[in-house]
């Protein structure tokens, strides 16, 4: 089994055609093609369904390790380049969007200063669609609301932020010093969909004091949410960091009493030693957080974020 077999394999499944891959890795189809066949060859399963281009249930465990094993012999001459001269490589960063408003443009002022010859790849969306690209080494770290379900990751705490109730100003709740749920009870609400991390922060709190929110629609995607509710479309329970400044004349961000601070974690695999770069884009995030000389209203940095357990 040889390393461009493994790259091969991988590009297939990441660019979705043979010719895709063999333009990606900078090489022609033919050879795509033999290195897969000789794989599939000594593994004695087919990997590509040469008939829809999927992979095969076999070719997505291969995929799986593959990943890993790439990852891994990246890894090796990275972290010679950190004894030799700087730190060089590329870094795959998930990131859910409330964070990324705040935190990307400060990771990527430190990082042109402290590591230059680093490259940054960075990925947004939700817990569901990222967690899965950190566990299979698609991505190498993320930023992502607690808890995190993947039992192949370990997290460490980079900051925690308000739950809030944005309205428009002439909502009847807008102007109050803060709400309860059970002021939120006669309202139809946007809500995050049931069961991601921020809705069970919302209905463990309901729930809590015995109500029961009413949705009037439920989506896995904060950025629409609060897009809906500045289109005029209704309230919403979300981050206070949804709230930009420039908004602040026409909506307001109203506390709820009796929801917790939602944690945001640093997440990365579990198992496994973290390549040079990564290391480093590990240790800058949290220090760009935890030095920020401004953060966003209703975000609070505990001391000591973003330290990994020794």
């Amino acid at each position: 089994m040889e390393i461009r077999q493994l790259e091969a394999l991988v590009g297939i499944a990441e660019h979705g055609t043979f010719s895709s891959a063999a333009e990606a890795l900078g090489t022609v189809q033919s050879n795509i093609s033999n290195r897969i066949a000789r794989l599939e060859s000594e593994l004695g399963s087919e990997l590509i369904d040469r008939a829809s281009g999927a992979l095969t249930e076999s070719g997505a465990v291969v995929v799986d390790r593959a990943r890993r094993i790439l990852s891994e012999v990246s890894a090796i001459a990275a972290d010679v380049s950190e004894l030799t001269a700087d730190v060089r490589g590329r870094v795959s960063l998930g990131m859910i969007g409330t964070a990324g408003r705040w935190i990307v443009p400060l990771l990527l002022e430190a990082q042109r200063v402290a590591y230059p010859h680093i490259s940054l790849r960075i990925t947004e969306g939700t817990n569901s669609v990222i967690e899965p690209q950190l566990v299979s080494g698609v991505l190498d770290l993320a930023v992502l609301a607690w808890p995190v379900a993947a039992p192949e990751l370990s997290e460490v705490d980079l900051y925690r932020e308000d739950l809030v109730l944005i309205a428009d100003k002439n909502h009847p709740l807008a102007n109050r010093p803060s709400v309860t749920f059970a002021d939120l009870e006669p309202f139809e609400i946007l809500l995050p969909y049931p069961g991601t991390p921020i809705r069970r922060e919302i209905d463990d709190a309901s729930h809590a004091q015995g109500i029961d929110l009413k949705p009037l629609i439920e989506l896995d995607g904060l950025r629409t949410i609060a897009s809906l509710t500045f289109d005029g479309h209704g309230p919403s329970i979300l981050p206070s960091t949804m709230l930009s400044t420039h908004l602040r004349a026409n909506f307001r961000a109203v506390p709820i009493e009796g929801i917790a601070q939602r944690r945001v974690c640093l997440v990365r695999r579990r198992f496994g030693f973290p390549a040079a770069p990564v290391r480093a884009i590990h240790s800058l995030l949290s220090t760009v957080v935890r030095e920020a000389s401004q953060v966003p209203h209703g975000v609070v940095v505990p001391e000591g974020t973003g330290v990994l357990p020794s």
